[in-house]
């Protein structure tokens, strides 16, 4: 009963609510919160802030989730290999990425790891802004920037290249900037982070470092769309080569102010604090981290 406490705790953690967690597995709201009353009485904690509008881990919370994960993960690789072979790759993998490097390249590699590991399942949550990996449950995020949190584990898959770009028509319409400061000139697509817009876009070397505060008539929280709206030739974007190596590579968009190379941003794979991850977890970063290094340059 024990076990399937902690698994009913951690479907709480990550639905974000009693109800919503009911939902899930077939439980009314009173049933879960008996059970989660119960799982408290056990440990003598309180696992969650709760309100009458929101439902936060507490600190005694966070630390069982970080280890109930790896303990419930442990068990079910050994159920699996028992049951189906040693190597047989089995269960649910949650991560976050932002939504375009998501759309154009995460979603794919996800595609083929689940074609060869066809009993894990993957829940892809896209999102350009902060995540809390603890408290929403995720096993690993990808995420452009340096590390904020320190509790975190991170791998390093290297520096990646933002490009400058535009569509050939917008070039032809409106004509190319020679050097940074031409962008003031030019409409630029604006992505934002939350409540900060990204609009001031930094060239040159550590050494000689210059930067531009660009603007445009569009601004959007959606990396996808920044992209699309460039393909449509609306306007100049700032992307992560890896998003947009392929639109270069057959020419649907054309990279701008090569010769000042805008600073190249490190793409960071997050895992939660503990000891280990899962086999499949592993497995799946692997695979991340060998398709991050194929990735053709542009």
């Amino acid at each position: 009963m024990l076990i399937d406490n902690i698994r009913l705790f951690l479907t709480i953690a990550e639905k974000g609510s009693l109800v919503a967690a009911g939902r899930e597995v077939g439980l009314s709201a009173s049933t879960v919160s008996e059970r989660l009353a119960a799982l408290e009485a056990h440990y003598g904690v309180v696992l969650f802030n709760r309100t009458t509008r929101s439902l936060s881990l507490t600190e005694e919370g966070r630390t069982l989730l970080s280890g109930a994960k790896e303990v419930l993960a442990e068990i079910d690789d050994l159920d699996t290999r028992i049951r189906h072979g040693a190597e047989t790759l089995s269960g649910p993998i949650r991560i976050s990425a932002p939504i375009g490097l998501g759309r154009s390249f995460v979603s794919d590699v996800i595609s083929t790891f689940t074609t060869e590991h066809p009993a894990i399942s993957v829940d892809l949550h896209l999102s350009d802004g902060y995540v809390d990996i603890v408290g929403q449950g995720f096993d690993l995020a990808l995420r452009f920037g340096t590390l904020t949190d320190s509790t975190l584990r991170a791998r390093n898959l290297g520096h990646h290249r933002r490009i400058v770009c535009a569509s050939p028509a917008y070039i032809a319409a409106h004509g190319a900037p020679q050097e940074p400061a031409d962008l003031i000139r030019h409409n630029c697509l604006v992505m934002r982070f939350g409540a900060i817009p990204d609009n001031v876009w930094r060239f040159g070397t550590e050494k000689s470092p210059m930067s531009v505060t660009v603007r445009g008539n569009k601004t959007v929280n959606d990396g996808s769309l920044v992209r699309r709206w460039a393909l449509d030739g609306l306007g100049i974007a700032l992307k992560s080569e890896l998003e947009v190596g392929p639109d270069i590579e057959s020419g649907r968009l054309v990279p701008l102010l090569q010769e000042y190379s805008p600073l190249p941003t490190p793409l960071q794979m997050m895992f939660p604090p503990g000891r280990s991850q899962s086999r499949r977890v592993r497995a799946l970063a692997e695979t991340l981290t060998d398709a991050v290094a194929k990735k053709i340059k542009v």
